[in-house]
């Protein structure tokens, strides 16, 4: 099955080959950018399939010496470990292979669109939103992404309602797309007078960012755009001039709105940024419902009611319940040091995309 898939890599390395030769590629500077960029992530999978055809053909020629050597105790013996050792080699590479061939998802490389929610739990709810964006904050700076509010609702004791920002980076969609979901908080709320445990959330969705090329929308025809006077928390005004903007968009019913700036048309922009995000996450969506197979993912199950992770402060701990890892330094987490849980993450979407495609 292996050799079977890489004989087709080859077929398709061929072809972009002879296509970059191609007088009408050439002079073709976006289709040159996209068969250029295919070749070249193709050309490791490639170098290494020469190596592994080569041990083939090396433990083919091995094996025959082997059948010949007859009554030769030494030739057959030299023959058997030669034999032994091209087959390590075999199935190292064979792994290797396997992991380079994996699908890559092409939206890795994207910023994203990030939106934390309050759930269940009230005031409590709204404050472990508030931790996450610090938390998610804090990781980024940590990896040197940039940040930026596009839209915030704060909460009357602290904490957020609702908050959506962007992160850019290199790699930021492929890192974080795994924390979406429902992340659950157990702890003594400060206002709990009998010292009992509460259970809240906050929902995360994770939205790889979306150019203007990716989504078609017709503003005259398939917008609705309303202002209005930006508030805060608890409903106070904070802006005396009508600056926030709600967007409607009418073939979804999608609805956007932005009020941190004191610009109305930077509002507008950065609605538009997070709708465009939206849609691109729309469409995803129903791509991946057309060719979802009936084995539910171990890591993603694009079910963003589902709940992922909880942190336990009275135990000291975080537990992801998708890959059962569980680790005792909340605070250090939540000061933004998920490294580990993002790595964990990513490390057995790999091993399973690696089982599906050994089994297919």
């Amino acid at each position: 099955m292996l050799l079977h898939q890489l004989e087709n890599i080859v077929r398709r390395f061929e072809s972009l080959d002879s296509q970059l030769a191609d007088p009408s590629v050439t002079t073709n500077p976006q289709k040159l950018r996209e068969i250029g960029r295919e070749y070249r992530e193709l050309t490791p999978v490639i170098d290494r399939y020469r190596v592994y055809r080569k041990i083939l053909d090396d433990l083919e020629s091995a094996r025959s010496v082997l059948q010949e050597s007859g009554a030769d105790p030494d030739m057959a013996e030299l023959a058997r470990d030669e034999v032994e050792c091209l087959d390590r080699d075999k199935a190292e590479l064979e792994q290797e292979l396997t992991r380079l061939i994996v699908p890559r998802d092409p939206e890795d490389e994207r910023n994203i669109i990030c939106e934390i929610r309050a759930g269940t739990g009230g005031n409590e709810a709204a404050i472990f939103a508030g931790e996450l964006y610090r938390m998610y904050s804090r990781y980024a700076d940590s990896r040197g992404w940039k940040t930026e509010t596009l839209n915030s609702n704060g909460a009357e004791r602290g904490g957020v309602k609702e908050v959506i920002f962007q992160v850019e980076g290199k790699g930021v969609y492929g890192r974080l797309k795994n924390e979406s979901g429902v992340h659950r908080v157990q702890r003594v709320p400060v206002t709990e007078t009998q010292g009992r445990v509460h259970t809240s959330a906050a929902s995360v969705v994770i939205l790889p960012e979306a150019a203007e090329v990716d989504v078609d929308i017709d503003e005259k025809k398939d917008l609705v755009f309303d202002v209005f006077r930006s508030s805060g928390p608890g409903g106070q005004s904070v802006n005396t001039t009508d600056s926030a903007v709600r967007i409607t968009h009418l073939p979804t019913g999608l609805v956007v709105s932005c009020q941190d700036e004191k610009s109305q048309h930077k509002n507008k922009a950065k609605a538009m940024k997070v709708l465009r995000a939206r849609l691109l996450d729309v469409a995803r969506q129903e791509r991946e419902a057309e060719k979802a197979s009936s084995r539910r993912s171990q890591v993603r199950t694009g079910d963003r009611s589902e709940k992922i992770r909880t942190y336990n402060f009275p135990q000291g701990r975080v537990t992801d319940h998708r890959i059962g890892l569980t680790l005792y330094k909340i605070d250090q987490i939540l000061e933004g040091d998920i490294e580990e849980i993002i790595r964990s993450l990513a490390e057995a979407e790999q091993a399973e995309k690696i089982a599906q495609l050994t089994s297919s």
